[in-house]
């Protein structure tokens, strides 16, 4: 099951345990119409942060089990209030994700890797310590390699992506990581490419694959099918950064996708992951 195109995460797979589908669903559905509010149609940025504080009240009035006074937006906030009911969603990490699609109505560049990976704090890791949530892990290790591993997915969406984000007037790469690499912001939201810009790209996927990999430890603390789909993510996330290289790390033109024929080897790397002290799958083939 998935909903709409939220791409960071799976959702709903058939290997969650059934009796927390809904409340990932719930979760998904909360975080897409979200971003579609920041992201999608060409409303002025003052309307999108209209948008997003009537969206905030209306969490605020679905946690505290109070309908909205508009009813806005029924079909997220009665399952996440159903869900909370349950489940007792921490509000800061929803709130959490508000403020990071608040962020991208009005901040186009970041000057560093420190600048981003706030931003990813808020955008991307809440979603795995909510999921984290649903299965009573709360342990600060866990926490720690679930946002590594959120991190690095959502970095591995902004390289895949980097073509059709600077079209969009947006650039993810960190200013300083493009100045050591003698490259001028301007020149990749105009879509120059070249040997420093590729060099660039290969840099920032290196980090991307070495978080991922510092959070990877996580798939065994997690049991059974939780686990197994946790390793296919971790795998997912490190077959697109395979993609990317494949590519000669020319995503300012093309945009590498996962395919079917991924498959079998996601699984066979997946079964492959033991033990930390042990090599890790993933390295580009």
């Amino acid at each position: 099951m998935s909903v709409d195109h939220y791409e960071n995460f799976p959702v709903a797979s058939w290997l969650c345990p059934p009796a927390l589908r809904p409340a990932v669903v719930a979760l998904y559905r909360f975080a897409r119409t979200a971003d579609d509010l920041a992201d999608e149609g060409d409303a002025a940025p003052t309307r999108r942060l209209a948008a997003l504080a009537a969206y905030r009240r209306a969490l605020d009035a679905a946690l505290a089990g109070t309908p909205s006074r508009d009813g806005a937006w029924p079909e997220v906030f009665e399952p996440l209030a159903q869900a909370h009911v349950r489940f007792r969603w921490p509000a800061p990490l929803l709130h959490d994700l508000l403020d990071a699609f608040e962020q991208d109505v009005v901040k186009y560049e970041y000057a560093d890797r420190v600048e981003l990976l706030d931003y990813c704090r808020r955008s991307a890791n809440p979603v795995g310590r909510l999921v984290l949530h649903l299965h009573a892990v709360h342990d600060a290790a866990s926490l720690a390699q679930s946002d590594a591993i959120c991190t690095a997915l959502q970095l591995a969406n902004f390289w895949q992506d980097l073509g059709v984000d600077t079209r969009r007037g947006r650039l993810y790469v960190p200013g300083t990581d493009a100045a050591r690499h003698g490259v001028d912001p301007a020149a990749l939201r105009a879509g120059r490419d070249g040997p420093a810009v590729r060099a660039l790209v290969a840099a920032l996927v290196g980090w991307t694959r070495t978080l991922m990999h510092s959070g990877a430890p996580l798939v065994h603390r997690l049991p059974g099918r939780t686990g197994l789909e946790l390793r296919l993510v971790v795998q997912g996330g490190l077959r697109i950064l395979d993609r990317i290289e494949r590519l000669r790390f020319g995503t300012l033109h093309a945009r590498p996708v996962l395919r079917w024929t991924d498959a079998p080897l996601m699984l066979a790397r997946a079964a492959a992951m033991r033990a930390a002290a042990a090599p890790m799958a993933g390295e580009p083939t």
